[in-house]
């Protein structure tokens, strides 16, 4: 099985997050990436739109915000 570079589904940026990186999901994690991720102006945000673009930071939002409504 091939493995995209970037999270193309939830389950697949969860594994990476949550296996490959073994970065919990707390809700002071999630709090702290979507505020970030909501912040044009942030220097990891304009970086990650810079590298994967605005349609990714989006979905990536999104499912940060699906995974802080499961908590």
């Amino acid at each position: 099985m091939t493995v995209p570079l970037i999270s193309e589904t939830y389950e697949q940026w969860y594994h990476c997050i949550t296996v490959i990186c073994r970065q919990p999901l707390t809700p002071e994690y999630i709090a702290a990436r979507i505020e970030a991720l909501n912040s044009p102006n942030n220097d990891m945000t304009k970086k990650f739109v810079e590298l994967y673009g605005e349609a990714q930071r989006i979905k990536t939002l999104q499912w940060f915000e699906r995974a802080k409504s499961t908590l």
